[in-house]
Parts: C-alpha cells; sequence; structure tokens
C-alpha cells in the first residue's frame, strides 16, 4: 500500500468507517464493468443487427441518457429515502441487466434477432438507471464524509471508474474470442461485492440536511436555469424513445414539449428562483465535459478498430487511458491543492484538446502518445467538477452535486453519442467519394460527384444527417461478377474503417468550449478575491 493510501486510511478512520468508502467506490466500479462492455461490444452488435453508426450511437446512448432520469429524480428523494434503500434498486438494476443482456445472445443465435436487440435495448436502459442511482448515493456521502476535502475525495472515489474500466477492460480483451454473453455478466461479481460491503451499514446524514437547509433551499440553488437545460433534454429524448426510429406525430411531439415545459413551470412555481447563475455556467460546461470524456470514451474502440487492425486490439486505447486516470485521481490531493480547482480544470481541457485532435490523425506508437495526453486531460474533469460544486452550491446538497452529473450523461446520451455517430457517418461519406480503387472497381458509386449509396436521416426528426445505406452499398455490390464483390467490399469497408478516425479532430470544439468557460470563471473568481470553498455551519436538521 502507498504512503499516500496509508494516509487516506488514516483520515477515513477519524470520520467513517473506511468499509463504507471503499464500498461506495466498488459501486462505482460496477458501473465502469457496464460501460466498458458495451461500448466494447457495440461494433459486434452493430454487425449483427445491421446498425449503421447513428443507430449504433442511439444504443450506445440508451445505456446512458436514464442515468440522469435515476441520479436527478434520486436526488430530489435520497434525503427521504434513505441511501441504503437507493443502493439496493441500483444493485437491482445491475443483476436485472446482467440476466438480460446474457439472454439477450441466446435468443439472438436461435435467431430472433429482433427480441434479441429489444432485450439489450431494455437491458441497457434499466443498467442506466442503475448506474445513476449509484452516482446519487456516493457522491453526497463521500461529500458529507469529507465535508472539508470534498474535490480530493471526489477524485479519489471516481478513480473507481477507471478502475473499473482498467479490471473490465483487460478481462475483456484478454476473453476477445469467447461468446459476448460471459462479457456482459460479468458485472454481477463487483455488483455483489457492494452489496456484501454495503448492506450491513450505516450511511451518514447528508450536509445539507444536517445544516438545517431546508428542500426548498436546496431546489432554489438548481432553479429555473437548470430546470431548462433539463426539460430541454428530456423533451429530445422522449422524442428519439418514442418515434423509434419513425415518424412522431404533431400532437405527439407537442405532449413531449410540454413535459419540458411543466419540468420548468413546477420548478419556478415551486422554487421562484431562477437558480444560482454559476450554478448554470456549471452545467452549461458540464455538457460538452461529459461528451468530451464519456462520449470518446465510448466510441474509441470502434474508432480505432481499423487503425488497430493487426497490431494491437483498439480496446488498449481506452484501458490504457483508463490507468492514467485511475492513478491519477488516487493522487488528487496535492495535485488539486498545488494548481486549485479552476486552473487544473483549464490545463486538463487543454490537453485533452491537443491530444484528441493528435488522436484523429496518429497511427502506431503515435496513438498511445496521442491518448497519454488526452488521458492526462481528461482525468480531473468529472471528479472535479463535482468537486467545484459541491464547493460553491453546498446548500444544494444531493441535487446540485448530483444534478450536473445527470445533465452531463443526459446530454451526452440525447445529443453527444449520436453527434459523434453523425461525425463518423460524414467522415466516410467523404472517404468513399475520394476513393479511386473503389470508383474505378465500381463506377455506378458516382454520380454527378455525389455517392449514390447515401440517405438521408434523422435523430429526434431534428437533426438531419447523411449516412452510406448497407443495402444500397451492397446491392450495387451484387451487380458486380462474384469473384469481384468480396474485393470491392473489402476495400470499401476499409476505407470507411480508417475514416472515423477523423471524427476526433471534430470533437476538440468540445474541449475548446470547456477552456473558454474555465477562463472565463477563473478571471470571475479573482475578480471576488480568489477561489474559496463555501462551508455549510452545522445546525439541527429540519423536516
Amino acid at each position: 500500500m502507498s504512503a499516500q493510501s496509508t494516509v487516506a486510511m488514516s483520515s477515513m478512520e477519524k470520520t467513517e468507517n473506511p468499509v463504507l468508502f471503499w464500498g461506495c467506490f466498488t459501486a462505482l466500479v460496477t458501473t465502469a464493468f457496464g460501460f466498458i462492455a458495451r461500448m466494447f461490444l457495440i461494433t459486434t452488435w452493430a454487425n449483427e443487427f445491421s446498425l449503421d453508426p447513428a443507430r449504433s450511437g442511439e444504443l450506445a446512448g440508451i445505456g446512458i441518457w436514464p442515468f440522469a432520469v435515476s441520479i436527478i429524480g434520486f436526488s430530489l428523494l435520497i434525503d427521504r429515502i434513505g441511501y441504503k434503500i437507493s443502493m439496493i434498486i441500483a444493485f437491482l438494476g445491475h443483476i436485472i441487466w446482467a440476466c438480460m443482456g446474457v439472454s439477450a445472445y441466446f435468443v439472438s443465435q436461435a435467431g430472433d434477432k429482433e427480441t434479441a436487440f429489444s432485450l439489450l435495448y431494455w437491458g441497457s436502459l434499466i443498467l442506466a438507471l442503475g448506474n445513476g442511482t449509484v452516482e446519487a448515493f456516493i457522491n453526497p456521502v463521500v461529500a458529507t464524509m469529507f465535508s472539508r476535502e470534498k474535490t480530493k475525495w471526489l477524485n479519489i472515489l471516481h478513480a473507481g471508474w477507471p478502475g473499473g474500466l482498467v479490471i473490465a477492460g483487460m478481462v475483456t480483451i484478454f476473453i476477445d474470442h469467447v461468446p459476448w454473453f460471459i462479457k456482459v455478466g460479468l458485472i454481477a461479481v463487483p455488483a455483489l461485492a457492494y452489496l456484501v460491503m454495503l448492506l450491513p451499514l450505516q450511511f451518514p446524514v447528508q450536509e445539507r440536511v444536517s445544516s438545517g437547509v431546508s428542500y426548498k433551499d436546496m431546489l432554489s440553488e438548481f432553479g429555473i436555469l437548470g430546470a431548462l437545460i433539463v426539460g430541454f433534454l428530456v423533451t429530445l429524448q422522449l422524442i428519439e424513445f418514442f418515434s423509434g426510429g419513425g415518424e412522431l406525430s404533431i400532437a405527439a411531439k407537442g405532449g413531449f414539449v410540454a413535459i419540458g415545459v411543466v419540468i420548468v413551470v413546477a420548478f419556478g412555481v415551486y422554487t421562484q428562483s431562477s437558480g444560482r447563475i454559476l450554478m448554470f455556467i456549471l452545467v452549461l460546461i458540464m455538457m460538452p465535459l461529459a461528451t468530451t470524456e464519456i462520449g470518446t470514451d465510448g466510441w474509441i474502440t470502434g474508432i480505432m478498430e481499423e487503425i488497430a487492425s493487426g497490431k494491437f486490439h483498439p480496446g488498449w486505447v481506452l484501458v490504457y487511458t483508463s490507468v492514467i486516470m485511475m492513478v491519477l485521481r488516487f493522487f488528487a490531493g496535492p495535485i488539486v491543492h498545488s494548481l486549485k480547482p479552476l486552473p487544473l480544470l483549464a490545463l486538463s481541457a487543454l490537453l485533452a484538446i491537443i491530444g484528441l485532435y493528435m488522436l484523429s490523425f496518429s497511427t502506431g506508437l503515435l496513438i498511445f502518445v496521442a491518448a497519454t495526453l488526452y488521458g492526462f486531460g481528461k482525468t480531473f474533469f468529472w471528479p472535479t467538477m463535482l468537486g467545484v460544486v459541491s464547493e460553491q452550491t453546498p446548500k444544494g446538497g444531493a441535487l446540485t452535486l448530483n444534478a450536473i452529473s445527470g445533465i452531463g450523461m443526459l446530454a451526452v446520451g440525447t445529443l453527444g453519442f449520436p453527434y459523434i455517430g453523425t461525425l463518423q457517418a460524414d467522415k466516410a461519406i467523404a472517404a468513399v467519394s475520394k476513393d479511386e480503387k473503389a470508383i474505378k472497381a465500381l463506377p455506378a458509386l458516382m454520380k454527378d460527384g455525389k455517392l449514390t449509396v447515401v440517405e438521408n436521416r434523422s435523430i429526434y426528426e431534428i437533426i438531419s444527417y447523411q449516412a452510406i445505406s448497407d443495402k444500397k452499398l451492397k446491392d450495387l455490390i451484387d451487380t458486380l461478377p462474384e469473384a469481384q464483390r468480396a474485393d470491392v467490399n473489402t476495400q470499401i469497408t476499409h476505407t470507411i474503417g480508417q475514416s472515423k478516425q477523423g471524427a476526433l479532430a471534430n470533437m476538440v470544439l468540445f474541449p475548446v468550449i470547456m477552456l473558454l468557460g474555465y477562463i472565463g470563471l477563473i478571471v470571475y473568481f479573482q475578480l471576488q478575491g480568489g477561489y474559496k470553498q463555501v462551508h455549510l455551519d452545522e445546525a439541527p436538521a429540519t423536516a
């Protein structure tokens, strides 16, 4: 055990049973198991169920955006129902996903692809709800246990995320050729571990409750401005969720818009507060942050698949950056103390910009050089943002601390994953249009300077994009003599696979937005006399 780990353990023993912290840590590891298994399998499922990149993005997204529903929903209730009940609900979500995911494999093998896909889709939703419930209880528990060192301990807690990615990622890579139901079912191991660790324990009273801050005051910190963002993202997701890839009636769309409006109006009527402007700005920054970190992590294996072919497993890029994150987060204390939260976030955004751009064109070992910069960049994003929110809006209690995570996940699930998919679709069209070898072998690919195998599609019936149609491409290739078909198909597949990497250059926009936001916040706090943590005085709890 390292010296820092010994000090960390000693510090915990003075406040709470260390098993409570490590149980929360293990619960977060479990969410990473579920995430990485699905992300490693997205390409496998895309081939098995004939999904285009944007549709694959929607399957990825259904395992992300419901996280927001549970984390925000439970944040409104968790002080009343208790952390232990929330923990048990999270465990049930993880086990149900394991059962549904494993069942999907055998149903697919039996030939019923539609039912198998439904099991994966709905099981992913349940997994995401379980993952959100985990964060709904672990973040306020740790922030309460270590109320004077929130950013440090939230970073150490969130080392569980990359730690889980590393463990599950390496196991998944080493068992790459086993049936995919085994990879899905691995999540049951850490899920049972955190249940056994946490079930017998008592959880602390949240800082906001023990300080006597009312429920209404908690909601007022979030306010109408925060509700506006939630209402907008929820409306988009409901449109996508119920459209099922088809079209919705005007009445249905109007109904979903009405739900978003009700969320905002209800918050406004009850709180009569616009919310903290600082909280609103942090929420806005969290959306590109989540897309930069979770969106890239979700797609990176598929993006690197063709580039890494025959050289290394594409999953090693994600595992490698996760190792960097895990190690650095365990040693977050002195780093946060030296740089302070906002300068640390600004530096992280700059490193992510450089790393992502380099990843968009690097090959061979240079991929891992670029991944090192990206890994250093994304390490402190999520937990340090949570730390800033908890330090600056302690009256918001579990709500503001968890809502920012929920909005981040909602943004990456509703917008980030599908958007990254459309970027890849655009790159594929551009690459095939310039593939002289493929066009020479199949002249009908092009007409009037445009690909003939492209079709128009949309997400939420709002975001329009174009993608290469697998059916149109197959039908066109089938017009060739049989002896040529395999070679032409291989050539086009290779071109499309290599083109995906270029989408990472477009994603640099997200950390650029973050960097500008952090610079603005640094200037703001300097004008206020410097960044200082806000503390709540202890007071009798109120109902």
